[in-house]
């Protein structure tokens, strides 16, 4: 295991193969890359639990995001990768470990699905991919997912993989669409040293 952001100050991103995926960085000079990830936002799945700080309407603002995804990489406080099917590497969905903090060695966890590729447990797959990357690479001890309360796909994805409900945060994120109210957030998490679960299939 080595430590990246103490040895150069930024994340080189790898690439993770495994469970029939193919998680590698987003390139935000493709436009497959680009397409993928504005239409993972403007799906309205998406948009029910998220609500996005910045609003994203075309391919310019799509660009700009992954290029913020790559400069919190440079950062070394961020890791955004996109998932795609290892066969044809078509994309399926994005994972991401963000707000890495290397002194507490802990970061949150988020994942989403674009429609097409719902139904395969490609979430499921991704986040266990992405947490032993997380744990066995950076060295980070506990990794935080958290979910809008009512969504329970999410919900399930996190306890299938190990991350067990631990609370709920009381207004934590934004109501679906809006910046002046808020929700509550269930809380999942997983220790480095918690026991080994099943890779989900699909």
């Amino acid at each position: 295991m080595t430590d990246p952001y103490e040895s150069s100050g930024s994340l080189p991103l790898p690439e993770i193969h495994g469970h029939g995926l193919w998680l590698r960085p987003w390139d935000a000079d493709s436009e497959g890359d680009v397409r993928a990830w504005l239409r993972g936002y403007a799906d309205p799945e998406f948009q029910r639990w998220n609500t996005p700080l910045r609003a994203m309407t075309d391919l310019a603002d799509a660009q700009e995001s992954l290029r913020a995804r790559g400069k919190a990489a440079e950062e070394a406080v961020g890791a955004s990768f996109c998932v795609t099917d290892a066969a044809d590497g078509v994309p399926l969905g994005h994972i991401g470990v963000n707000d890495i903090d290397h002194v507490m060695r802990v970061a949150r966890i988020g994942y989403w699905v674009l429609p097409d590729a719902r139904g395969r447990g490609v979430a499921s797959r991704a986040l266990a991919l992405a947490s032993r990357w997380a744990f066995d690479e950076l060295g980070l001890h506990r990794l935080e997912l958290g979910h809008a309360l009512g969504h329970e796909a999410s919900c399930r994805v996190a306890e299938r993989c190990g991350f067990p409900y631990e609370g709920t945060l009381r207004g934590a994120m934004f109501e679906s669409g809006r910046t002046d109210a808020f929700r509550d957030v269930h809380l999942h998490g997983r220790l480095a040293t918690d026991a080994a679960v099943p890779v989900p299939v699909p």
